[in-house]
């Protein structure tokens, strides 16, 4: 028997699931939505273990415009969300990305990206290798062809600020956020009719969001939904390099495969491994040969003021990995009437949450997008196999 019915359930309450929330609690102060989060330490999720950085530079002018509208609600974002938020600043830190390349092609797509980036409103800017040795002078530049700097509104912020944030002000609107574990979903024909959780029992909803991060494929399961999304695990590590302290620095994607930036007087650097795959949702173990084995020498190469290191510190952080074309994956699941799903951000979901919250708030209430289109990340391309392809993935 259903004890309690809900307008909304949102299934998963990180970053999305509370962005979505308090989006749809201003748009419809009436609304009963329920966030459900199994973990409300959030001392595992993709959220809280995130490097926690924002950029302009993407290839596809969606992600550009989704992230120009984030930069701007972070930098704001005591204002945006006011005393109710509890967090009246993120820190934004505007040091920039600084995307690095050994090639003349690499080069040609920087210019291209970076002419469609500045008509969008971002400060891209393509430097030469005698430019960016005169920036940096720390920095070997003997391999490089050019580097693609974002001048202004790329940087890094305080994540759990963020989270925080937008769960205390969708609370003040009337949300309701409870520690349970969805178990299950009721489907009668093309919709979702109830959500099985573990303490509760079954309660009724009118609508579905999946938020769920690493474990949204199995909650799309429940719906017989197959979502192409899986749990990737990285290492990172925080590095003192005495030698080697630039608190002026970007954060670097070197061509080398590593990506590294500046944490005070320390360093956060991590790669991909080339044996990249699919994790148990549960492991989070790092592997700590990886910084001798991958990234040590790289480093050295990039600046010889990483001669002495030393690990100080490292953790484990998991993607909700888009295995088609690492790219989020929104929208209403077609043939479900009331199921919807932000899922498969692939390490870009805490820069985009601000506008893909207001984004699935109006597509849930209004039955499309009112202000920034993000139908190119629907969920129709997963149904016809059709990658929507970063030129450089991050």
């Amino acid at each position: 028997m259903q004890r309690e019915h809900w307008d909304i359930v949102i299934v998963g309450g990180a970053v999305t699931g509370a962005s979505t929330a308090w989006w749809l609690m201003g748009q419809q102060p009436d609304l009963r939505v329920l966030v459900v989060e199994m973990d409300p330490s959030y001392a595992r999720s993709a959220t809280a273990l995130s490097v926690a950085s924002v950029r302009s530079q993407f290839s596809n002018p969606v992600n550009v415009e989704i992230s120009r509208f984030g930069v701007d609600f972070i930098r704001n974002f005591g204002v945006r969300l006011g005393p109710d938020g509890g967090v009246p600043d993120l820190g934004l830190k505007e040091n920039g990305y600084l995307f690095l390349t050994a090639s003349e092609s690499g080069a040609a797509v920087m210019e291209e990206l970076a002419t469609m980036q500045r008509g969008l409103g971002a400060d891209t800017r393509v430097l030469s290798p005698s430019e960016l040795k005169a920036r940096y002078p720390w920095m070997n530049t003997d391999d490089l062809v050019a580097g693609s700097l974002g001048l202004r509104d790329e940087g890094w912020f305080d994540n759990m600020g963020l989270l925080n944030g937008f769960r205390n002000a969708a609370r003040a609107r009337g949300a309701v956020f409870r520690a349970d574990r969805v178990t299950g979903l009721a489907r009668d024909g093309n919709r979702i009719t109830g959500v099985d959780l573990e303490k509760a029992g079954r309660i009724g909803t009118g609508m579905v969001l999946c938020a769920g991060g690493t474990r949204s494929a199995p909650i799309c399961g429940w719906a017989g939904v197959a979502l192409p999304v899986e749990p990737r695990k990285r290492t990172v590590f925080v590095v003192d390099a005495p030698n080697a302290r630039h608190p002026e620095a970007p954060l670097i994607i070197d061509h080398s495969g590593i990506y590294m930036r500046p944490e005070q007087t320390t360093w956060i650097t991590a790669t991909v491994p080339d044996d990249d795959g699919p994790c148990a949702p549960d492991d989070f173990e790092p592997d700590a040969g990886q910084f001798e084995e991958l990234i040590w020498e790289r480093l050295y190469a990039r600046s010889e003021g990483f001669d002495a290191v030393k690990v100080v510190r490292l953790w484990v952080g998991q993607y909700d990995y888009n295995t088609l074309d690492q790219n989020a994956i929104l929208g209403r699941w077609p043939g479900l009437e009331n199921f919807f799903v932000a899922a498969g951000f692939s390490g870009h979901g805490l820069q985009q949450s601000p506008a893909v919250g207001r984004g699935m708030a109006e597509l849930m209430l209004t039955g499309g997008y009112r202000t920034l289109d993000l139908s190119p990340l629907g969920v129709e391309r997963v149904l016809e196999n059709r990658p929507f392809l970063e030129r450089a993935v991050v």
